[in-house]
């Protein structure tokens, strides 16, 4: 038995424009989609199930193609510090969530990011003291590539005057040599493995209310790296399986898995997972940090820190390794690379040890300061470009005094990308961001500064077809399921978005003011608007 959907503006996404009347579905696949009166009477014996749109609009089912997705129910349940706008309103906060911890009991924080600040600078750990001296702290710049913490929590680390710097990582120190508080990419584990884990009960908790957010936001599915934290692969990936155990919850989850915990999942077998929504992708690495700690790796030193390149995560050789590590096991890699001397060392390594199993490829993750020659190369090996368009809105202009003006033209170039050939798919990297499409599809549109409201690199915008494929066509082409997802075709996964606005047809800046109406997951309505 089948359901047919009818009654609004279904967009397929095979080519831009394209309308149809009416899909019909069974078992959770794309029967056939056409003329409503024609489906109704060739199906008729078979439908059991009628949904009128009322004239609302259906899209493929949107996907995220990079987030944290535990790290979105984190931000949920932990202090969200990502919209205060100066130092004293995040003391104030923390100075609040002190008052509800036991002793001992950690304080942690999500998402601080001294750009939008007034006063752009780093809270130094004798501040945090004064906050709370009995409980350990932990609090997360936006990038999630910087901590900074309270001298209980190194204490408990370790961490002192004697402590070095670890290979990809730095422990910021002041003029005396002693340690301030504030820990860049690598050296943040110093902190984070003092961290009590969560159970595996909890875990499954944070998935949840992870999951329940996405859907209510129109995302049928997210591709997310989490496998190598909380406590391990084996409890973490346990957590998904309860969490998204297609009854009580659907939700196609591709999970990336760090080479630190690479090996567990060789071992794990396949044929062991409970259920059709959870799959484990590519070997995921780190080449670099992020721009907004000047630790991306960069071919010229940053404009404000003019001796600085950023901080490779590994060398050369470490790199290659990890890559023939996967090819071992006819795996691709995904590579967090932002600078464009990163890039550069990831593309340069792919292009030297290829991926040859059909249907694969290797991405990578964010790639947002490029040059001439390596737009060359990535055309010229099998590589998807993981984006996020929701960078610009936050990053500039802020990001021109990192880089400097004659650099600004290769930083971000989602137009350049896509009319060079070079596949992309986006996402929102949350918690960095919110995790909201829409905002994604918006600003991929406008390039408009949520700082201070200009539009920057205008060549670069995309048209609204173009910014919707890159959640939909692009987010199944970087898994290798460009042809069963992504797009509403007949033999395709019934994964739909229904939004109350027409994308195509409404001002731009307007776009994240639509309304999801349904969510829809292999055939089946996972969330509604209307309770």
């Amino acid at each position: 038995m089948g359901e047919l959907w009818h009654g609004g503006k279904i967009y397929t996404m095979t080519s831009e424009g394209d309308l149809v009347d009416a899909v019909y579905v069974e078992q959770g696949v794309i029967v056939e989609k056409g003329d409503y009166t024609s489906l109704k009477t060739k199906y008729e014996s078979e439908i059991d199930t009628t949904y009128n749109l009322e004239g609302k609009v259906m899209y493929p089912g949107l996907v995220d193609s990079h987030l944290h997705i535990i790290g979105h129910g984190e931000k949920i349940a932990h202090l969200d510090l990502s919209m205060m706008t100066s130092p004293d309103q995040v003391i104030d906060a923390l100075k609040d969530r002190v008052t509800s911890l036991e002793k001992d009991e950690w304080l942690i924080g999500e998402g601080w990011n001294e750009n939008q600040w007034e006063d752009p600078r780093i809270l130094h750990r004798d501040e945090l003291d004064d906050i709370s001296p009995d409980n350990p702290m932990i609090l997360s710049r936006v990038c999630r590539h910087a901590v900074l913490a309270n001298s209980l929590a190194m204490e408990l680390a370790g961490v002192n005057g004697e402590t070095r710097d670890p290979q990809g990582g730095k422990v910021i120190r002041d003029e005396n040599g002693q340690a301030t508080g504030y820990f860049l990419d690598t050296a943040q584990e110093y902190i984070k493995n003092v961290v009590p884990h969560v159970t595996e009960n909890q875990l499954t908790k944070l998935v949840e209310t992870s999951i329940d957010d996405l859907l209510q936001l129109g995302l049928v599915g997210g591709h997310s790296e989490d496998l190598a934290y909380y406590g391990g692969f084996n409890k973490t990936l346990r957590a998904f399986q309860r969490a998204i155990d297609g009854k009580e919850r659907k939700f196609r989850a591709h999970l990336l898995v760090h080479h630190e915990v690479f090996e567990d999942r060789i071992r794990y077998q396949e044929d062991e997972k409970e259920n059709d929504y959870i799959e484990l992708g590519a070997m995921k690495i780190f080449a670099d940090g992020a721009l907004g700690g000047r630790t991306a790796w960069l071919s010229s030193p940053y404009e404000d820190d003019p001796d600085n390149y950023g901080i490779p995560i590994h060398s050369t050789e470490e790199l290659e390794n990890l890559v023939q590590q996967a090819r071992q096991h006819e795996m691709p890699v995904a590579v967090h690379a932002i600078g464009d001397q990163a890039v550069m060392e990831i593309a340069n390594i792919i292009k030297k040890y290829p991926l040859h199993t059909n249907g694969k490829r290797d991405r990578i993750i964010h790639a947002q300061i490029i040059n001439d020659e390596l737009l060359d190369i990535l055309k010229s090996i099998n590589v998807v470009l993981d984006i996020q368009p929701t960078f610009v809105a936050s990053d500039f202009p802020w990001i021109i005094d990192r880089i400097g003006e004659k650099r600004v033209k290769y930083a971000y170039p989602w137009k350049t990308f896509l009319e060079r050939n070079i596949p992309c798919a986006a996402g929102s990297d949350a918690p960095i961001e919110k995790v909201d499409p829409l905002l994604g599809i918006e600003a991929a549109v406008l390039r408009k500064s949520s700082i201070d409201g200009k539009s920057y690199n205008e060549q670069e915008k995309l048209t609204v077809y173009e910014a919707l494929a890159l959640y939909t066509v692009g987010s199944a082409y970087i898994i290798g399921q460009e042809n069963s997802r992504g797009q509403i075709e007949e033999g395709y996964l019934a994964d739909f978005t229904v939004l109350d606005q027409d994308l195509f047809h409404i001002p731009a800046d307007t776009i994240s003011n639509a309304r999801v109406e349904f969510t829809i997951v292999n055939g089946d309505i996972v969330y509604s608007r209307r309770g």
